[in-house]
């Protein structure tokens, strides 16, 4: 079987003989080396896609794509509004909702709120928080019946549950004969949702729309309208249309306005640890220099007489160039292969670890996720397997040309 000159002998180097084991130990942590970097590289990169696009699926299940308000704070006439709103292109469904900052207390736990009215039919349209009821229905809140939903943090925090009683304090006063007393209302909760995200379930309640029209003294107007358009990534430019449209009276925003900061931060976090890792890849893949000067050094002698033999600098180069080569392939195929398996099972793996060793890596009080998501990124793998194979690449041009300048009668003088 023909096998090119250059290639044969490369690839016979790799296989050490009893006088070289120590090279090729050397060798081998090169390879694992560079297999380990990728590994690692791929799984940090696929885990933070995973909280990238868990905590914007979250976010934009309780956040409205869009959101129309009025300038001082209200919508008066919102049922025409909301009519005409939803026949504009890319609106999908349109929901009103009331929200302010309020105080809940039961027995002796206070904790502030936001306090968020809606309607439960619009609003099952535009969020996903009727599918993440824990107990209850958004439809058991009724008008004039002051029932509340809570997140599941908050009722925990409280210690209460279905059927329980709540007192809301909201900042309007009442002027009395006995002074100014802050405004009450006990509301019995019908239902506890969970959305997963500490910041909604602890910090956030639901009333029906006409109990806080009441509450908040704002009746018959609401607060805003909430939008889901049909794709929520062409939001801004979509947006921009409905506040041409909709003239001066109104505030029409997005939602990458909301938390366009936060998102870019994710972003920026990224691509610093893509760079963080991949210095250690870099590592990595330049112990393939000291790897090949060492088998230079070893092989001096039959590089001279090879060069005796005809074989120019060109192909020596060429021999542990392929050298340096078959060690980053194989070390760059094994890290991608580990890398894209471990990516794809770290939602079972984490899991594992933390009941074997009775720990809990994400704290839900800390963290805006309690799990450890993953999203591989084929892209992202075959640029980082790109990457690795380019620095193993050049790790191996200095120590070629090295050999490609030996003179063979200077080595054999001393054979």
């Amino acid at each position: 079987m023909f096998r090119p000159l250059i290639f044969y002998i490369g690839l016979r180097y790799t296989r050490a003989k009893r006088r070289t084991q120590f090279i090729s130990f050397i060798t081998l942590t090169s390879v694992l080396g560079i297999a380990l970097g990728v590994t690692a590289l791929i799984t940090v990169l696929s885990v933070m896609n995973g909280f990238e696009a868990e905590l914007r699926e979250r976010i934009l299940g309780m956040t409205a794509h869009s959101t129309i308000t009025g300038y001082n704070g209200q919508l008066e006439d919102w049922r025409t509004l909301a009519d005409r709103t939803e026949k504009m292109p890319h609106v999908q469904a349109v929901a009103p909702f009331i929200h302010g900052q309020v105080m809940v207390n039961a027995d002796r736990q206070v904790s502030g709120t936001l306090l968020q009215g809606i309607m439960p039919d619009y609003e099952a349209k535009v969020s996903e928080v009727a599918s993440h009821m824990k107990y209850g229905s958004l439809t058991d809140l009724q008008p004039g019946e002051f029932g509340i939903v809570l997140g599941v943090e908050l009722a925990n925090y409280l210690g209460v549950m279905r059927g329980d009683k709540v007192t809301i304090i909201t900042p309007q006063v009442t002027a009395t004969p006995a002074g100014i007393l802050p405004r009450l209302k006990r509301f019995t909760v019908v239902g506890v949702f969970q959305v997963g995200m500490f910041e909604y379930d602890r910090n956030m309640a639901m009333i029906h729309i006409d109990d806080a029209a009441k509450l908040f003294r704002i009746e018959p107007a609401v607060t805003g309208l909430r939008l889901k358009l049909d794709d929520l990534f062409d939001a801004p430019q979509i947006t921009q249309g409905l506040a041409n449209t909709l003239g001066d009276d109104y505030r029409v925003s997005d939602w990458t306005k909301a938390h366009n900061n936060f998102f870019r931060a994710v972003q920026t976090e990224k691509r610093a640890m893509f760079i963080i890792l991949l210095l250690i890849v870099a590592v990595a893949a330049f112990n393939i220099v000291s790897t090949l000067v060492m088998v230079v050094t070893d092989k001096r002698g039959d590089i001279a007489i090879l060069k005796t033999q005809g074989l120019s600098n060109a192909s020596v180069m060429g021999i542990f160039i392929v050298l340096g080569c078959i060690i980053g392939s194989i070390g760059t195929l094994l890290g991608t292969v580990f890398g894209v398996l471990l990516a794809l099972n770290v939602e079972s793996i984490v899991p594992f670890i933390e009941n074997l060793f009775g720990v809990h890596f994400m704290a839900a009080d800390v963290y805006y996720i309690s799990e450890v998501p993953s999203k591989l990124v084929w892209s992202d793998v075959y640029w980082i397997a790109f990457t690795a194979f380019v620095l193993s690449l050049l790790a191996t041009i200095y120590p070629a040309w090295q050999a490609s300048r030996i003179n063979p009668a200077e080595v054999l003088r001393y054979e």
